[in-house]
């Protein structure tokens, strides 16, 4: 003989369970969407440059474009710098902190321009890289890393390379 209590419990877990592959399938619908998204490098400013300490304050500015059809934001953005092709320094724009409504929205077809202060420390291996920058001098940058772009339901962690000058 079953027990009624044992089939009510069953049946409880069975639709929890189901639940959750509900929202597992309906979470994972926004990921080739969140995959369309696209991050240029598009200024390197000199800011700062303190000669002291041999440091200088970049900023840093990408462009971030949402051609798909679901509102994204950007949650990180790490990077490594290359100035005329050699490696100055790894860099980091995080809005990890705050939460998803506070942070700044990418709607479809539009595009947002988020800013990072890159610290730029003076080595010899980059001494002719650091002199041609805080000279402003003309130089070429490439950008390399991981972005995460999210919406309400996803996130998604993509490779990104971009150039400029």
């Amino acid at each position: 003989m079953i027990n009624r209590g044992r089939v009510v419990i069953a049946a409880a877990f069975g639709a929890l369970g189901l639940g959750f592959l509900g929202y597992y399938f309906y979470a994972s619908l926004d990921i080739p969407q969140l995959e369309k998204v696209q991050l240029d490098l598009t200024s390197v400013k000199v800011v700062e440059v303190n000669t002291i300490d041999n440091r200088a304050n970049l900023e840093i500015r990408f462009l971030v474009t949402n051609p798909s059809e679901k509102t994204a934001t950007i949650s990180n953005i790490n990077y490594e710098l290359f100035v005329n092709g050699m490696d100055v320094g790894n860099g980091e724009y995080s809005t990890a902190d705050i939460s998803l409504p506070g942070r700044a929205l990418i709607y479809p077809g539009n595009s947002i321009e988020l800013t990072d202060v890159f610290n730029l420390v003076y080595t010899d291996q980059i001494a002719d890289e650091y002199f041609a920058i805080t000279n402003e001098e003309q130089v070429s940058y490439f950008a390399k890393g991981n972005i995460s772009v999210e919406s309400a339901w996803s996130i998604v962690e993509k490779e990104f390379e971009s150039s400029l000058g």
